[in-house]
């Protein structure tokens, strides 16, 4: 009896899993497998990564404190808790809503070792109520190295705010994952899910007492050029909001609903949402669960129809355009990393739809639409995912996949010695097109938030069964593209300053040569008068010598 009804389980379990989407089942695992290549400091027994080692043991001892482990940001070795706790704040969201994709391709536990090793990192870099480490690393001396984690370069200072010099927007943004993952531990451990919402409650706590309120970059400038924030008031009320959905404490839903007003976030000039700034997800988030107030609904959908084009392109107020492929394209936040901007919007999109009205609608539609592009529905035929098709990038900008050991021949090998799979790398240019170079980071880098948005659709794409992703039924190679492709880099305007430049040169010169051929011919005139009125004055002088002057 009991073995017929272990059978009956386990061919259960099965169905259920082979009756999931195999291909978004296996984006869901490699988008995990692709943090646990990240992972910092001593690795665990079931470390999935073969090429990845115990690296980085002595973070933190320069402060007395153990900051080993959490993740690798991107493709160096530095570690930051700026973007770490924006991404595990979109993961956590993702899964709070969307478990079910995870439950049904059996990755939860693989869910929870994530979240987890990232969580514990910041705990340990919340040592006391008022203190923070926001860095680990020199950027001066990490970008020159270039090689695996068994060579990291040293020293790896470590750098921190607290209450004599604060960082209100790392304090708040870390209170949002921590209050957030703690929902995501709330039914399997109570005890963990206590010890989160403690640390957030603290580091919101300090986030709001410690003065002046100014962004961490200017207490830890050596962070400006990588993360440099531009706000803080976003976070503020995005951390309130957390804090108010983990313990339903209404003075937190209070707190936001103030700040909200007090930083007009309703009338801020919309943002593309990032880790810098958390406007788009404080619409989105504040719309869902405060239900005395209809201001974040109002400002959300003012939010995602002012980024989200028209059908044909177009939108009155323009912050947002597609590219000819399709790609939303927001200006500058798309230059570098343009993959980022259409799948956090999207990320939002379909978090709108879902949580505040109830169903898929015109902006889901738009989501999807964006995520087919990351998977293959685009001019270059390639799914911007490492490791899942043919047309995949081969060349992401990662020194530990890369296997290569000299930063000043980056590209000398195409394609890396390990496959970083599961990554998302920076995306295409404005012309759709991707070059698949190591050296360019712009296109090539990974980062853990260019991955937190993508995760989460696709835990809500295997939530509602959806059909196979673009790239599968794709097996045309990649296109080849050239920078020299007899477009130019340069923009328009330019190209037409530099034309009217060179014609008007062309001009001037022409009229200098004829001015000076004119004056020239007229010199020439006037001397050959000169002589022949030179040569005729002798003789005019000798018929007017008087002929007394003759005869002396």
């Amino acid at each position: 009896m009991l073995k017929s009804q272990l059978f009956l389980s386990i061919a259960l379990f099965l169905s259920v899993v082979c009756a999931q989407n195999a291909h978004y089942t296996a984006l869901l695992n490699d988008s995990l497998w692709f943090f646990e290549a990240q992972r910092s400091g001593k690795l665990p027994p079931d470390n999935r990564v073969p090429w990845r080692h115990d690296s980085a043991l002595n973070d933190g001892k320069d402060n007395d404190v153990d900051l080993t482990g959490g993740y690798y940001d991107a493709g160096n070795y530095m570690k930051f808790t700026v973007p770490l706790a924006h991404s595990i704040t979109l993961i956590s969201w993702g899964a709070i809503e969307w478990l079910e994709g995870y439950e049904k391709a059996n990755q939860t536990r693989y869910l929870h070792d994530m979240l987890r090793w990232g969580t514990d990192w910041l705990i340990k870099a919340h040592p006391s109520d008022n203190m923070l480490f926001v860095q680990v690393a020199d950027g001066d001396i990490d970008n020159d190295y270039w090689g695996p984690d068994t060579g990291i370069a040293t020293p790896r200072p470590s750098y921190y705010v607290n209450y004599d010099n604060p960082g209100t927007d790392a304090a708040a943004l870390t209170a949002a994952a921590f209050a957030s993952a703690s929902l995501v531990f709330r039914d399997t451990d109570s005890n963990y899910t206590d010890k989160l919402v403690s640390h957030a409650k603290t580091v919101y706590e300090f986030a709001e007492t410690g003065t002046p309120w100014q962004v961490y970059s200017d207490a830890v400038t050596e962070a400006d050029e990588y993360y440099g924030m531009g706000n803080y008031t976003s976070q503020l009320v995005y951390g309130a909001l957390w804090l108010y959905r983990a313990t339903g404490d209404t003075k937190y839903r209070d707190k936001a609903s103030r700040y909200y007003d007090q930083f007009q976030l309703a009338s801020k000039r919309i943002a593309i949402m990032d880790w810098s700034d958390a406007t788009g997800s404080v619409y989105v988030l504040g719309a869902a669960i405060d239900n005395t107030t209809t201001k974040y609904k109002e400002a959300a959908t003012r939010y995602l129809d002012t980024i989200i084009p028209n059908d044909d392109g177009s939108n009155s107020d323009d912050p947002c355009t597609y590219t000819d492929g399709g790609l939303l394209w927001c200006g500058s936040a798309s230059t570098s990393n343009s993959l980022v901007p259409a799948n956090d919007i999207a990320f939002l999109s379909v978090m709108y739809d879902h949580t505040v009205n109830g169903q898929a609608g015109k902006y889901t539609q738009f989501a999807m639409k964006q995520l087919d592009y990351v998977l293959g529905n685009n001019p270059m035929l390639t799914p911007y995912v490492c490791g899942v098709h043919m047309n995949s990038p081969k060349n992401p900008h990662h020194a530990g996949a890369s296997g290569g050991t000299d930063i000043s021949n980056i590209d000398k090998d195409s394609g890396n010695s390990h496959v970083l799979y599961g990554a998302v790398v920076g995306g295409p240019d404005q012309k759709d097109r991707f070059f698949d170079e190591r050296s360019d980071y712009d296109q090539s880098e990974v980062a853990l938030d260019y991955e937190a948005p993508f995760q989460s659709l696709v835990a809500y794409q295997l939530m509602t069964d959806a059909q196979d992703p673009p790239y599968v039924n794709i097996t045309t190679p990649r296109p080849a593209v050239s920078r020299d492709d007899g477009s130019s880099s340069f923009p328009s305007w330019a190209i037409a300053v530099i034309v009217v430049v060179v014609v008007l040169f062309l001009v001037a010169v022409a009229l200098t040569v004829y001015f000076l051929r004119k004056r020239r011919a007229k010199i020439q005139h006037q001397q050959s008068i000169v002589e022949q009125q030179t040569d005729d004055k002798p003789a005019v002088a000798e018929r007017n010598v008087s002929p007394l002057q003759n005869s002396q």
